[in-house]
């Protein structure tokens, strides 16, 4: 990493360093919490990561070069050591997998048992990104708010916190294997810059068409197989 850069966010740095040690602690609860016998044979697998310290400047960089050209970049501000927690809700992140669509609400429903109960707090809404109108009415069956991306990009988002006094936030992505074969294919090719060929961008949406279709058809088989 560029020593300009890290000179320029040494406040950044400073926090991060400071609450390193709650963040991965919490990060690993979260963890441990879908590896849970509630959720077995419902969580097919995780991944999982922590962003070190030069992803994490190389992030706050670009989204502040990024926010500089919007029309709100002034009521916006830049992030530095004071904001860094609630502009950077993925610092820490763990990623949910499942079979099919189905699974996921029993997924929904053991994490929003864990807030009930305070074992975690929401630093906003659960949000599901979804192009479907069927998964949409899905979601919204379950209280979840959806949105749209251009891209045809499907997954849950939660960010989670361990109480509300606290700083450190973990994003939890939900998804189907399916939709993460898609979600691979799409990060690598837009991220951390967005592909340009309108070729490309055109498939990318195609793609998710068809693993949507796949989604529909998966929940139609584990249905007729009589498996949850």
């Amino acid at each position: 990493m560029d020593k300009e850069i890290k000179e320029k966010y040494k406040d950044v740095l400073e926090v991060y360093d400071q609450n390193f040690d709650s963040l991965e602690l919490f990060y690993k609860t979260v963890r441990s919490f879908f590896e849970a016998r509630s959720l077995k044979g419902i969580v097919h697998s995780i991944r999982h990561r922590l962003k070190d310290i030069d992803h994490l400047l190389e992030k706050v960089e670009r989204k502040n070069r990024e926010d500089e050209q919007k029309p709100e970049a002034e009521q916006l501000g830049s992030i530095n050591g004071n904001n860094l927690f609630s502009r950077i809700t993925d610092i820490a992140g763990v990623r949910v997998l499942h079979l099919h669509q189905e699974q996921f609400e029993t997924i929904h429903k053991e994490i929003m048992k864990k807030v009930e109960e305070g074992d975690f707090c929401l630093f906003e809404d659960p949000k599901a990104y979804t192009w479907d109108p069927d998964s949409n009415k899905f979601f919204h069956s379950l209280g979840i708010e959806t949105q749209q991306k251009d891209s045809f990009y499907t997954s849950i988002h939660y960010v989670l916190k361990p109480n509300e006094r606290s700083l450190i936030t973990c994003e939890v992505q939900v998804r189907t294997l399916l939709e993460e074969v898609w979600g691979e294919i799409d990060h690598t090719m837009n991220y951390p810059l967005p592909v340009e060929d309108e070729q490309c961008k055109e498939n990318i949406r195609v793609l998710a068409r068809l693993v949507s279709a796949g989604s529909h058809l998966a929940d139609s088989i584990m249905r007729r197989y009589g498996k949850p």
